[in-house]
């Protein structure tokens, strides 16, 4: 065995560097339709975030260099927007109404009892990246306290004995 052989970098060729290998490339041809397009970046910021799920440090690093454009006006693009996101984010997202109404008929039982089945606090993914906790002041639906919602679903006079059975669903 050579002495280059012994020193080179083991390559595994497992399903998550190939997937990762695919987005790279689909990032690369999104850069390469728009590089030469004034006011594209958020277009390519928008395509790599839907590509990739998020925005981290070293995918800012390639847009920058595809886009021959310094490192801080694409950080600079992704802080300024809410819209983007430098971590990573859960599949599904719960968002806790702790409004008032919510509050009263037992938000903090609903939001106590998701932080003891998930093993999360608010903020937090959990490690599967499935699941999500958010804190809301209200969503809408004070008649039918307390409120949550995952994703896009409204659910309404939650009860935290059957929070288990309405996760299983996502």
């Amino acid at each position: 065995m050579s002495e280059e052989t012994k020193n080179a970098p083991v390559l595994e060729t497992t399903d998550e560097a190939e997937e990762e290998r695919q987005k790279l490339a689909a990032i690369a041809e999104v850069i390469d339709t728009y590089k030469d397009q004034p006011g594209s970046l958020i277009k390519v910021l928008h395509a790599a975030q839907n590509i990739y799920g998020y925005l981290p440090l070293s995918l800012q690093k390639v847009i920058a260099t595809g886009m021959n454009m310094p490192l801080s006006t694409i950080s600079g693009v992704i802080s300024f927007y809410a819209f983007f996101s430098t971590t990573p984010k859960a599949d599904n997202t719960i968002k806790v109404c702790l409004g008032t109404a919510c509050y009263v008929r037992g938000g903090q039982k609903i939001m106590d009892r998701l932080q003891n089945i998930l093993g999360i606090k608010p903020g937090e993914l959990t490690e599967d990246r499935k699941f999500s906790i958010e804190v809301t002041r209200c969503l809408g639906a004070c008649g039918l306290a307390p409120v949550i919602m995952v994703n896009d679903d409204v659910h309404q006079q939650v009860n935290p004995d059957k929070l288990e059975k309405l996760l299983a669903a996502y």
